[in-house]
């Protein structure tokens, strides 16, 4: 099973492998480290998965739209492919947590990962928080 939340939410025994795919553990402004992620906040930082930080940068700035986001994210994710479709083995294999910032899942990239694993592996379960 892949899960999603916040990586500020507490450790649940459900969570089983927390992974970070944050391209940053900073505050908004791209530098300040966030002092509320620490390392003991995911077991695994994979940045590989993490949205380019240009294309955060866009979005958060407003130079571009969810869904130009959204399709720019998964256009990305493609040319990772191999990372995605392994974790969406693992995914059947055993729970792992997908962990970003933000508080819901509908517009935040970790959400579109979760989807794009379940692509590839059609009987992966999901759980998006």
């Amino acid at each position: 099973m892949i899960r999603t939340k916040s990586i500020l939410k507490e450790i649940s025994g459900e969570d089983g492998l927390r992974v970070s795919v944050m391209s940053m553990h900073t505050l908004s402004d791209g530098v300040t480290p966030d002092l509320r992620i620490t390392e003991k906040s995911y077991d695994l930082w994979n940045k590989q998965l993490a949205p380019p930080k240009k294309l955060i940068g866009a979005f958060y700035r407003g130079e571009i739209s969810w869904s130009e986001y959204e399709n720019k994210y998964l256009t990305y994710l493609k040319s990772v492919f191999e990372e995605v479709r392994t974790l969406a083995s693992e995914g059947l294999e055993k729970n792992i947590t997908l962990l970003c910032i933000e508080e819901n899942a509908n517009f935040c990239h970790r959400r579109l990962l979760a989807e794009e694993c379940k692509r590839y592996k059609p009987s992966l379960e999901l759980s998006i928080n």
